[in-house]
C-alpha cells in the first residue's frame, strides 16, 4: 500500500469549535456555553436577553 496516515481528529485550536448555528470556525464565542460565532451572536443577542445589543 504505501505509507497513509488518516487526518487526525482536532482536539484543540480554532477548528476543533464551531458555530452551532452556522458552523463557522471563526470567531466563535464560548463564554457560557453559546458556542456561536459573532455574525450569529448579534442576530440573537436581543432573543438571548443580552441587552447592550438592544
Amino acid at each position: 500500500m504505501g505509507k497513509y496516515r488518516p487526518p487526525k481528529h482536532v482536539r484543540i485550536g480554532r477548528g476543533a469549535v464551531s458555530c452551532q448555528r452556522c458552523g463557522s470556525h471563526d470567531a466563535v464565542i464560548r463564554k457560557y456555553g453559546l458556542n456561536l460565532c459573532r455574525q450569529c451572536f448579534r442576530e440573537l443577542a436581543v432573543s438571548l436577553g443580552f441587552r447592550k445589543y438592544m
